[in-house]
């Protein structure tokens, strides 16, 4: 199984190679690895240890992020290495000031995990959620790194634990302590004879409860939102978007401000193309004020507005439901606002609760999701939902004490 497992790490890198010569996000991850390890060495100064945070991508980022400042507000002494894995974590956060340097993670071959270990010198690492990568773990057990799993999170259909799944379960007890999201993956643990697990909570939780708290207002949304009621649909997909063109056609008197996720020129075109009578933001100044207030689709062509664009909302939409998986929810619900997704959202913890609460609501169709957002125009609804999702994240932070705690009774900070 371990060479088979080579075998994939190579032959995904092979691939990907191949697809960038076409695909402007593979070009991103082969390119943003050019130079590779040497690169790494010459920048990093020598003679620290540094504290190695790992993240698969943006949404990865954003749960360790409220760890990384706590460590940042109390050790600003601490050195701290920060490792992507995808261009769409890289891209938007390789200049974050809570790193002192951050880089694409090289693959994972033993040649270089044992290099990169080595350079970087971690004291601690600390992987999120799910990113499980053989070599890498293996070198800081080899190294006596301790190595921690925040927000982790266990499904039965995982290969962990399935009968052939033995390879996969040897990286799981690499690992040193899982701080999981549910009591429901502690006892999954267990049950694979993997004891060193505690509940701790998702630590988005620490992060969105401040959003309400720490808000500033985003230029031009209040005029383009005027006094009617608006829609914001985040991190939306081709899917989302044919659905929310649809529901704009029925739903009259109110507004849409749409952020999708992948914000290229060709994306952005074809949304433009869905919605006419739209503006860009990035052109909201070429309008008329007459043309403001007659547009009811505004395209968000940037990135990094969203958290805040949920405060204007009166309904949320989270997109890529419809594809792997719905991206976060949780930014939108601390502010107090109801929830659509779609209907691949069983792997999200957070997303299952709000079902469970009526405070999300999962649609698999235009049919459905006409019907939430019809239910959804009486505003005392609205606002009796929304308060019962903001209590929800106000109950459910504290992960990220949980963890320093940990870090600071083990000696591991300071």
């Amino acid at each position: 199984m371990r060479l088979l497992y080579d075998l994939g790490i190579q032959f995904y890198g092979m691939m990907l190679r191949l697809v960038a010569l076409f695909h402007p996000k593979a070009k991103l991850w082969v390119e943003g690895r050019k130079g590779g390890l040497d690169a790494i060495e010459q920048t990093i100064e020598n003679g620290h240890k540094h504290i190695w945070f790992h993240f698969a991508s943006l949404g990865e980022f954003e749960q360790g992020r409220a760890v990384l400042e706590q460590i940042k507000k109390r050790y600003p002494q601490e050195k701290i290495v920060i490792t992507f894995f995808s261009p769409s974590g890289f891209e938007i956060r390789k200049n974050t000031n809570l790193a002192n340097y951050v880089f694409y993670l090289p693959e994972d071959t033993r040649k270089n995990a044992r290099r990169f270990v080595s350079i970087i010198k971690p004291k601690f690492a600390v992987f999120t959620k799910y990113e499980y990568w053989y070599h890498y773990f293996t070198e800081l057990r080899r190294q006596n790194v301790r190595l921690l799993m925040i927000s982790a999170i266990f499904r039965e259909q995982q290969l962990f634990f399935k009968p052939y799944g033995g390879f996969y379960r040897t990286i799981l007890k690499k690992v040193s302590f899982f701080f999981t999201q549910n009591m429901d993956s502690v006892h999954m643990l267990k049950w694979i004879g993997v004891t060193n697990s505690g509940l701790a909570g998702d630590t988005r939780f620490d992060r969105v409860v401040e959003l309400p708290r720490l808000h500033q207002s985003v230029k031009h949304i209040d005029d383009f939102i005027g006094s009617t009621k608006v829609i914001v649909a985040g991190s939306t997909w081709p899917k989302d978007e044919v659905l929310l063109q649809r529901l704009m056609q029925s739903l009259n008197g109110w507004k849409l401000i749409l952020a999708p996720h992948e914000i290229n020129k060709s994306h952005i075109d074809e949304i433009c193309k869905l919605f006419p009578g739209n503006i860009r933001y990035s052109e909201f100044e070429a309008h008329t004020a007459q043309q403001v207030n007659e547009s009811r689709v505004l395209v968000i062509d940037n990135i990094g507005m969203l958290s805040s664009l949920y405060y204007y909302a009166d309904i949320a939409y989270v997109g890529g439901g419809f594809g792997v998986g719905i991206h976060n929810t949780l930014e939108a619900v601390a502010y107090g606002k109801p929830v659509i997704f779609g209907p691949n959202y069983e792997k999200f913890q957070e997303a299952v609760d709000l079902v469970t609460l009526m405070v999300g609501f999962s649609v698999s169709s235009y049919e459905e999701l006409y019907q939430v957002c019809s239910i959804l125009q009486d505003e005392e609804r609205r606002k009796s939902i929304g308060a019962a999702g903001a209590e929800y994240v106000k109950q459910r932070a504290g992960a990220t004490q949980i963890i320093m705690k940990y870090l600071e009774t083990e000696g591991l900070l300071g």
